[in-house]
């Protein structure tokens, strides 16, 4: 299993030892999110969008359940051909009504999930078609830049990108600046993104989405670890860490670690990683944003926000930005 970057081909095992290793060894632990996402991981994440507390699944398939006709009426406002570009894939659960919505306008276009997951990607080659007999899909496996410049490479036909769920809530504030950045830099002008959003709103029902009572979110994490044993040949004991979620409704982040339960070493490779007790690993953000903070977003990185598509209790948007000329 291999992911493809720049034209060189380096083992996902070689990449995911080196990323943990050195968010491991550095004075403030921390695990990358992107790796969560095994095919357990998959499994897990499928029922935290189904928990009670998870607004996030429901409030986003609103918009695109009800909203969808014109959401695409946006994108064919440019009635040529065009590249559908998701970032982070996953099943495509909500995805899957704006596919169908442009399919049925007859819009030229072939679609491109993007998943760091080959799980994900092998599922959406194999179902998608089922589905949709009409779509050209072609998945894409791998590091989301890596892929856009692949992307890229198929064709110069107009890129739309779809970068849903929420997901560059897994970037702090700054981050995310850096990586709208960056994506508007792999675009060409006039081209569009479509970003999720959760927005700001009661403190305690956003904790509660990262700290439900069943432990789902707690298992999601926990994971992880899982993972770098199977993987990796670690040693974690896994019921000697538990999870701790946080959220400051002044910034807007809510933050999710793994506590060290006791004084511990865990071998991973060639490498010891001493824990002491109560040490924290720093495992994810969730960033919330206000629409005012989304809009300074899109045009201090270069885009223009020209439509907003809402649930009916405004916990999420799906934003429409175009590239500036």
């Amino acid at each position: 299993m291999s992911t493809i970057i720049s034209k060189q081909i380096i083992p996902v095992s070689s990449l995911f030892l080196n990323d943990v290793l050195e968010g491991l060894t550095t004075e403030k632990k921390s695990l990358s999110s992107k790796y969560f996402y095994d095919e357990t991981g998959d499994r897990i994440f499928q029922q935290i969008m189904e928990m009670e507390e998870y607004y996030l699944t429901d409030a986003e398939m609103e918009i695109l359940k009800h909203q969808t006709d014109e959401l695409a009426d946006v994108i064919a406002a440019d009635p040529s051909a065009f590249d559908l570009i998701e970032l982070g894939a996953g099943d495509a659960t909500k995805s899957v009504h704006l596919l169908q919505a442009l399919l049925n306008r007859q819009l030229e276009f072939t679609y491109l999930p993007i998943d760091i997951s080959q799980h994900v990607i092998e599922d959406l080659e194999e179902n998608l078609p089922k589905k949709l007999p009409a779509l050209n899909v072609e998945g894409l496996n791998g590091d989301y830049f890596a892929m856009v410049k692949k992307a890229k490479s198929l064709s110069d036909r107009r890129k739309v990108l779809l970068f849903m769920g929420a997901n560059i809530g897994n970037m702090d504030v700054a981050e995310a600046k850096e990586f709208c950045r960056a994506l508007r830099n792999e675009l060409s002008a006039e081209d569009l993104l479509i970003i999720g959003f959760d927005l700001k709103k009661n403190p305690r029902q956003i904790l509660a989405a990262y700290d439900d009572a069943n432990g789902i979110t707690k298992s999601f994490n926990l994971n992880l670890l899982s993972r770098i044993n199977r993987e990796l040949g670690g040693d974690f004991e896994i019921d000697q860490f538990d999870h701790y979620a946080s959220y400051d409704p002044e910034s807007g982040a809510c933050k999710s670690y793994l506590v060290s339960l006791r004084e511990q070493l865990v071998n991973i490779g060639d490498e010891t990683i001493r824990f002491a007790a109560n040490e924290h690993i720093y495992m994810e953000i969730s960033q919330k944003y206000s629409m005012d903070e989304i809009n300074e977003l899109a045009t201090y990185t270069g885009f223009k926000p020209i439509a907003h598509f809402f649930d009916r209790q405004k916990y999420f948007v799906d934003a429409v930005w175009q590239v500036g000329k």
